[in-house]
């Protein structure tokens, strides 16, 4: 069994403006009443939808366009976004911290990762999310993962999702996830 700590620091700071915590990161009813009322957006993909950033710096703008300020630099690829609106080629996103902002479409990828736990960042350092060898709780622990660990999601059943971190094979309670909604299933 292993251990994962793989969040790195995925922000620089742009900007004198602060994070400011995610009010539906722990999938609240929001979350659940965001993800029920999906509808297409202008490319024709369902709103709100979860992606992946694409390239390893991308700037989060305030608003649809280069000539907006950048207000966040992300300096990884694979975090996961949340797309909540779209006009022309930008994606209106929020990451699991509840920041948003505007980044390009070519920027992002239809890949799903996900983040463990992100509401439980700081609160208990003794808290992990297990990684199981099989989709029940009684299966097999493969790894114990930090909140706030970045994970590659395969597919999701509504109740677990088959996902990898740094190279290991598992299924995580979709619960335990930021990236996946509530009971949604997908392959």
């Amino acid at each position: 069994m292993r251990r994962l700590s793989l969040f790195p620091a995925l922000l620089l700071a742009c900007t004198g403006l602060a994070l400011s915590p995610a009010a539906d990161a722990g999938g609240s009813a929001g979350t659940r009443a965001h993800a029920q009322a999906a509808t297409i957006g202008p490319s024709g993909l369902p709103l709100p939808r979860f992606v992946s950033l694409k390239a390893q710096r991308v700037n989060l703008r305030i608003g649809p366009g280069r000539d907006y300020a950048v207000a966040w630099l992300y300096t990884r690829s694979g975090v996961p976004m949340e797309v909540i609106q779209e006009y022309d080629n930008w994606r209106r996103v929020r990451d699991a911290e509840g920041t948003e902002g505007w980044v390009y479409q070519s920027l992002l990828s239809g890949e799903r990762t996900a983040v463990t736990a992100p509401w439980m960042r700081g609160v208990d350092k003794q808290e992990f999310i297990d990684m199981h060898r099989e989709a029940r709780t009684n299966a097999a622990v493969v790894a114990r993962l930090e909140p706030g660990v970045v994970i590659r999601v395969k597919a999701c059943d509504g109740e677990w999702c088959d996902a990898q971190a740094d190279g290991v094979n598992g299924w995580v309670a979709q619960d335990e996830i930021w990236g996946a909604y509530p009971g949604e299933a997908f392959k």
